[in-house]
């Protein structure tokens, strides 16, 4: 038996993915752009060669469909696998887990299997497994193609900015670490299937994503807040006027982007992002990072703050 350990770390999308082109292959609607987190990390061991599969996360025995898949692609034909994943912050909660989660496992998978992969070549295994993952193989600031070919292998991670590019904070105002009810997948299928606005919302992505990575080349915070606040809001009123709606935001949510709001009108450069969930994420100045902070303290459970973050990597 052969085994390996890996780390990743979550990302947050700065300018969002919501709906798939491909579910088959998770390819995005639209693309994206990502700042990989530099605080929380999943940490996954994978044992090759064993009696059967067995998946454990954070400590507790389970199965699951996706991460067998993977494992599948990683070496078709393969022996029975032991996986051991932890992350140290709530799983399935808006969190980016499973981005973390599956760039983790195809780091570890394939140095167990013995496979020498590319980075490109992990990105697109991470992938299947969960989209936004392909972006949480590299660090600091990554842009997700849509890609043009037609088995996904160019709908990878590209990292645009690395971690010291840049001496900002996110913010993590976490509301709830309950699992959220309705996840991604089956989230973004409704809005994609019966909201109205989704039409608009795929159209505006693509120069999104570029007013999003001149400004990250640029340093520029006001041109790079403004285009995740358009993004996210954009996002979620496809989420909104999806039949059933989807809404993930809690009122404490609510009292966070007001806080943000807030912060602006008194002159501080903080800017709020939202995924499939109710945490509120803010960019800000590594220098107002703790302004920022006890503005959102006061509104929600706890204040998690995270410089940018490095790639996937194997560990002892």
């Amino acid at each position: 038996m052969r085994e390996a350990t890996a780390i990743a770390h979550p990302n947050i999308a700065l300018v969002k993915y919501w709906g798939k082109r491909d579910l088959r292959l998770n390819l995005p609607a639209v693309p994206s752009l990502s700042l990989t987190l530099g605080g929380y990390r999943t940490r996954t061991t994978v044992t090759w060669g064993t009696s059967r599969d067995e998946i454990v996360l954070n400590g507790l025995m389970g199965d699951d469909p996706k991460v067998r898949r993977v494992l599948d692609l990683v070496a078709p034909g393969r022996p029975g696998v032991r996986v051991e994943s932890d992350n140290d912050f709530p799983t399935g909660a808006g969190l980016a887990s499973s981005a973390s989660g599956f760039a983790a496992l195809v780091v570890a998978a394939a140095a167990a299997a013995g496979r020498a992969l590319s980075v490109d070549a992990l990105s697109a295994l991470a992938r299947r497994g969960s989209g936004s993952a392909c972006r949480s193989l590299f660090g600091g600031f990554v842009q997700w193609p849509l890609g043009t070919e037609p088995d996904g292998s160019d709908s990878v991670g590209v990292p645009i900015a690395p971690a010291d590019h840049w001496d900002v904070r996110l913010l993590v105002a976490v509301v709830s670490e309950a699992r959220k009810d309705v996840g991604s997948t089956e989230g973004m299928t409704r809005s994609q299937e019966t909201s109205p606005y989704w039409p608009t919302w795929v159209a505006m992505g693509p120069g999104l994503v570029d007013r999003a990575r001149e400004a990250v080349l640029a340093r520029d915070l006001a041109a790079l807040g403004e285009a995740m606040e358009t993004s996210t809001f954009a996002m979620h009123a496809t989420m909104h006027t999806a039949v059933p709606p989807l809404l993930y935001w809690q009122p404490a949510t609510v009292a966070a982007l007001h806080a943000v709001f807030a912060l602006r009108r008194d002159g501080v450069a903080a800017y709020a992002t939202m995924d499939a969930g109710p945490q509120v994420k803010v960019l800000c100045a590594a220098a107002d990072a703790e302004r920022v902070r006890a503005a959102l303290v006061p509104h929600v459970l706890r204040v998690d703050v995270h410089a940018p973050g490095g790639p996937a990597r194997l560990v002892p």
